[in-house]
C-alpha cells in the first residue's frame, strides 16, 4: 500500500519531463488519487463485512498492481486520473483489512507491536523511493512505473496469505465487532494513525456499564480546535507529500529530490510506535503542537533555504512527524469522548487531502516554492490550534469507550492495559 499510493510523488518529476504532464495535470492526478482513498474507507464503513474478506484484500492487491502496470500505457490525463483513483479505492480496501487483522490477531500481544507494522507504509514509501532513485539514470517514467509495479507484485505475494479478522461467534463478539469495524474503516484515511487510535481509545477508557457519558465535561470546544488543526494538518501534509521530491529537484537538479524521499520513508518505519512511546510521558496536546511546529519548519526548509542539507533535514522531519500527528490527533479525539470522533476527524482529514493539492494548483505555474511556503504556513494554523487545544485541556477526564457497551469488563483488561497507558 505504501508503495502504490505514495510513489506517484518520485515519478512526478519524471513524468513532468518526460510525459509532458503539466503542474495542474499532476495535482489534479494527486486529488484523484486521495478521492479514491476516501472511497474505499466509505466502504468499509457502510459494508463493514469487507474487513473480513480475504478475497476482497487479494482483489485489491492485484488491483493496486495492475494500477501501476498500466499507467505507462497511456498518454491520456483522463485514464490516468482513473487509474490513480482506481489505485486509492485499492489502498483504502488493503489498509482497512490489514487494521482488522492487526487488532485482531495481536490483539494479545504488546500494544506497539501493531504500530511498528504499519510501518510497513513508510518502508514501502522508501523501497519505492529508492527503487525510483535507482532507475532515473537508466530509465525513464514508464520504467519506473513498471518498477513499481514488480515491486508491488512481489509485496502482494508476500501479503497473499494474510488471515482477515476471524468472523464472531457470539451475539456480544457480533455486536462489539460491528461498532469498531465502523471505527477500523472510518481511521482508514492515513496509513498508521487508526491502529495507534484503537490502542489509545482502548487503554485509557472504561466500559459504558461503569460510567454515565452524560455527566462527562464539555468537550466541544477542544474537540473543535482539534477538528480545525487536523484539517488544515490534512491539507499542509498532503502539498508536501505530494510536491516535496519535484520542489526539491527544481532547485537541486539530480538524485537529490529521490534521496529525500527515501529519507522520509525511513523515518516514518518507527515514528507511529515512536510517537505513541512518548504520548506515555508527555500531554498528547503538547505533543501534537510540537509535532506540527517541527513538521511546518520541515516543509518550508527547502523553500527557504535549499541546498543538500536543508532538503535531507526536511525529508526526515516531514516523515518523523507526518504519522505521529495522525496518531495524537485520533487518541485525543478518543480522550475527549466526542461522539463519532474518529469519523469525524477522519472526514475533516480527508476533504483537507482533497483540497490540498487544488488550493495550490495556481501557485504551481510559478513552482514549488511557492506551494512549500503555503503548505508550511497551513500546518502552522494547525499549530495554533492545537495551541488553543491546550487551554484548560482535560487531561484527567474519565472517558467512556468508544466501542459497543459492556455488561462486565473482561478480566483481561486491567494489568496489561495499565502498563500501556498513554
Amino acid at each position: 500500500m505504501g508503495v502504490g499510493r505514495f510513489v506517484y510523488t518520485p515519478i512526478l518529476p519524471l513524468m513532468h519531463a518526460g510525459a509532458g504532464l503539466s503542474a495542474a495535470d499532476g495535482a489534479n492526478l494527486a486529488t484523484a488519487n486521495y478521492i479514491g482513498y476516501l472511497l474505499g474507507a466509505l466502504v468499509g464503513i457502510l459494508a463493514p463485512a469487507v474487513v473480513r474478506s480475504r478475497a476482497l484484500l487479494r482483489t485489491s492487491l492485484v488491483v493496486l498492481t495492475g494500477t501501476l502496470a498500466a499507467m505507462p500505457a497511456t498518454h491520456d490525463t483522463a485514464v490516468w486520473f482513473a487509474l490513480r483513483l482506481l489505485a486509492g479505492v485499492a489502498s483504502a480496501l488493503i489498509f482497512v483489512i490489514a487494521v482488522s487483522s492487526l487488532l485482531s490477531h495481536l490483539r494479545e500481544y504488546p500494544a506497539h507491536l501493531p504500530g511498528w507494522a504499519f510501518g510497513g507504509v513508510g518502508a514501502g514509501i522508501a523501497l519505492s523511493g529508492l527503487l525510483v532513485l535507482l532507475l532515473r539514470p537508466v530509465a525513464d517514467w514508464r520504467t519506473a512505473w513498471w518498477a513499481s509495479a514488480a515491486l508491488a507484485a512481489v509485496l502482494s505475494a508476500a501479503s497473499w496469505k494474510l488471515r482477515p479478522e476471524t468472523p464472531p461467534t457470539t451475539p456480544q463478539a457480533i455486536q462489539a465487532a460491528e461498532a469498531t469495524q465502523v471505527t477500523q474503516a472510518a481511521e482508514a484515511t492515513q496509513a498508521a494513525e487508526a491502529i495507534q487510535a484503537d490502542q489509545a481509545a482502548r487503554a485509557t477508557t472504561v466500559t459504558a456499564a461503569a460510567v454515565d457519558d452524560s455527566r462527562g465535561p464539555r468537550t466541544h470546544r477542544w474537540f473543535t480546535a482539534l477538528f480545525a488543526s487536523y484539517t488544515l494538518e490534512g491539507i499542509g501534509y498532503i502539498i508536501a507529500g505530494t510536491f516535496l521530491v519535484a520542489a526539491i529537484e527544481q532547485s537541486s537538479p539530480g538524485p537529490l529530490g529521490g534521496g529525500a524521499w527515501v529519507l522520509v520513508g525511513l523515518a516514518a518505519v518507527p515514528s507511529s510506535a515512536l510517537w505513541a512511546r512518548l504520548g506515555r510521558r508527555w500531554s498528547r496536546p503538547d505533543l501534537l503542537l510540537a509535532a506540527l511546529v517541527v513538521q511546518a519548519v520541515g516543509i518550508a526548509l527547502p523553500a527557504l533555504i535549499g541546498g543538500a542539507p536543508a532538503a535531507l533535514v526536511s525529508a526526515v522531519l516531514f516523515g518523523a512527524t507526518f504519522i505521529g500527528v495522525s496518531t495524537l490527533a485520533l487518541a485525543t479525539g478518543a480522550h475527549l469522548e466526542f461522539p463519532r470522533s474518529v469519523a469525524l476527524l477522519t472526514a475533516g482529514y480527508s476533504v483537507g487531502q482533497i483540497l490540498g493539492p487544488l488550493v495550490v494548483a495556481p501557485l504551481l505555474h510559478h513552482g514549488y516554492q511557492q506551494a512549500l511556503i503555503l503548505a508550511a504556513s497551513v500546518v502552522l494554523v494547525a499549530a495554533v490550534a492545537a495551541a488553543v487545544l491546550r487551554i484548560g485541556f482535560p487531561h484527567h477526564m474519565v472517558v467512556v469507550r468508544a466501542t459497543a457497551p459492556v455488561r462486565q469488563p473482561a478480566p483481561t483488561e486491567s494489568a496489561a492495559d495499565a502498563g500501556s497507558r498513554r
